[in-house]
């Protein structure tokens, strides 16, 4: 039961991440390619990818991996970009 409630409350926290950056690139706090909104991505979609993996629900494993991963190489494309 102990387990269940931490790995509940990383999912929330994922989950909060993933609106925070959401909300604010949908109200032009952030840009969408921005460190801020990538590390809000990445952060928040492994926190529920460890939930996910916790509960056994794979597909969602899979997609919030897959959305990390897009976000990490969204910031190394940027960086390659803006050291040119």
């Amino acid at each position: 039961m102990r387990n269940q409630f931490w790995f509940d409350a990383v999912g929330w926290a994922g989950a909060t991440a993933l609106l925070i950056g959401y909300a604010m690139v949908s109200h032009k706090k952030l840009e969408g390619d921005s460190g801020a909104y990538q590390a809000l991505n990445i952060s928040g979609s492994l926190l529920l990818a460890a939930n996910t993996i916790f509960y056994g629900s794979y597909p969602s494993t899979f997609v919030n991996l897959i959305w990390a991963g897009i976000a990490v190489f969204a910031i190394v494309s940027k960086k390659r970009v803006s050291s040119r």
